[in-house]
């Protein structure tokens, strides 16, 4: 199956910031149309095209593909799956390029919601009814999902878990394995009728970027069923066959996309009972060169030494680093730590605020533990 989402390479190498913008959020969006096995047409190639361009709006290439599908007047199953893939990749590449964020169980509908919009009729709305589905990497056996009845307390309990928690302090290695449980957990909890996975990547994405974190569409846009499947051996026990939970294979997964690990990311490797399984459970992996919480400059590893776990106005960073510069101190150490990242202000939607802070974020913080 060639993959679709590789149309937009040319636009990732240009390196125009907009276009290539663009260009990542269709690569994530048309990669995760993977899980499910399903590939957009030429028709939205074509459009993502001019999109990415600039030639057209987002809301321009929607209005597009809904009157293209209503326009034809027969479909067979071939073209429903790409009716689905295109206007799931069109919804994706709309919500994805969104600078909002709301880390909540009601958030995490809206972004089913608006992921399978004009898709599923049940869009954004939690199942009322038990579902299996067979796996095969489980060789047809099914993770076992939450009951219908259990699922709004348990995503609460798991949001409010992780809302509670504190990154303060943890290596990158730690922060990776704990977004990996609550990822999987969440994923578990199976709260849709169909789309969790796919409405748990765009969900993940968009939690891990408020974190400070860059996320790499390659990741995502090569590697979709790679992450599906990790998930569900990171959920899947049988005492009978002495299989427990592996949490790893996600693991490497996040090591990839956010530490710069190169792990063979295979599916052959969870598949149950495989010969590869059984040989070489956990293929070793190698570090990419620069690792990613190297910061771009020095003076952003010095603001983020200054900051640690505190949270400082721009008039006690300035003191506290001895400079008076303000201009320079924004142009050369504040501005770009926010770029890369490692630094966020305390009231993101008010840049003006009157007591406006600054703090380290969950990436800011990883790096403080990996320098000292």
């Amino acid at each position: 199956m060639k993959n679709t989402s590789n149309e937009f390479d040319e636009y990732l190498r240009q390196g125009e910031p907009q276009k290539r913008e663009r260009a990542e959020a269709w690569g994530i969006a048309i990669g995760l149309q993977a899980v499910d096995g399903l590939t957009p047409s030429t028709y939205l190639v074509e459009t993502a095209k001019r999109h990415i361009e600039g030639d057209i709006s987002i809301d321009e290439v929607r209005d597009l593909i809904d009157t293209y599908y209503r326009t034809k007047s027969a479909y067979d199953a071939v073209d429903e799956g790409k009716k689905e893939a295109d206007k799931v990749s069109s919804n994706i590449t709309k919500l994805i390029n969104e600078k909002t964020f709301s880390f909540s169980p009601v958030g995490y509908a809206a972004v089913h919601g608006r992921v399978f919009e004009g898709v599923f009729k049940f869009a954004g709305k939690f199942r009322d009814c038990n579902i299996t589905k067979r796996e095969w990497v489980l060789r047809g056996d099914t993770v076992l999902y939450v009951g219908f009845d259990e699922i709004r307390r348990a995503l609460d309990h798991d949001f409010d878990r992780e809302k509670e928690f504190s990154y303060q302090g943890l290596s990158l290695a730690e922060i990776i394995a704990h977004i990996s449980k609550f990822v999987s957990g969440i994923w578990q909890i199976h709260a849709f009728r169909e789309g969790n996975t796919r409405a748990t990547a765009v969900f993940t994405i968009k939690y891990l970027r408020s974190m400070g974190f860059s996320v790499d569409n390659e990741l995502f846009r090569e590697h979709s069923w790679y992450f599906r499947n990790a998930l569900v051996r990171a959920n899947y026990r049988n005492v009978r066959k002495g299989i427990e939970p592996d949490p790893e294979f996600l693991e490497r997964f996040f090591r990839n996309l956010l530490a710069g690990e190169q792990n063979e990311l295979k599916n052959r490797f969870m598949l149950i009972d495989s010969p590869e399984q059984l040989a070489d459970k956990h293929p070793t992996s190698t570090r990419q060169v620069p690792d990613k919480l190297t910061p771009s400059s020095e003076s952003v590893c010095s603001l983020v030494r200054v900051i640690g776990d505190r949270q400082l106005s721009v008039r006690e960073l300035l003191s506290e680093m001895g400079l008076k510069d303000r201009e320079n101190f924004l142009d050369n150490y504040l501005n770009p730590a926010i770029a890369d990242g490692f630094v966020t202000p305390l009231y993101p939607d008010s840049p003006r605020h009157p007591r406006q802070k600054y703090l380290l974020t969950v990436k800011g913080s990883a790096f403080l533990k990996s320098a000292k």
